[in-house]
């Protein structure tokens, strides 16, 4: 199992109550990704979530427990981490952290879509 269901399934209630978003899950390199409004939100990456946020709270971030820096090609991957179990115990800390990728996700760009081919 690529990713924990249970972690998934209680992103996806979490989302499913927000109104006024569109929410499309995609699997890919082993993690759910959850897409609201066309732009990677959050993931879930076996046990743990994959944020997207500000990349100016970066160092905030940092100081909650669970936190791993996201490294692409050895280098900081500012904007995105993972936080592990622990940094999610409470419903409360769940919801904060879900929170801070939608609030990011409003004016996050989305990713260059491919031109379909003619």
């Amino acid at each position: 199992m690529p990713y924990d269901i249970n972690l998934a399934d209680k992103v996806r209630a979490y989302l499913a109550e927000i109104p006024e978003i569109e929410i499309n899950e995609k699997e890919m390199f082993s993690v759910l990704n959850f897409m609201v409004n066309e732009k990677t939100c959050v993931c879930v990456s076996g046990e743990k979530l994959m944020l997207r946020f500000d990349p100016g709270l970066q160092e905030d971030l940092a100081e909650i427990n669970g936190y791993e820096t996201m490294l692409m090609k050895g280098k900081i991957f500012r904007g995105y981490c993972y936080i592990n179990p622990e940094g999610f115990k409470t419903i409360k800390e769940f919801k904060y952290l879900i929170d801070l990728c939608l609030a990011y996700n409003k004016v996050a760009k989305s990713s260059n879509k491919s031109k379909a081919k003619k």
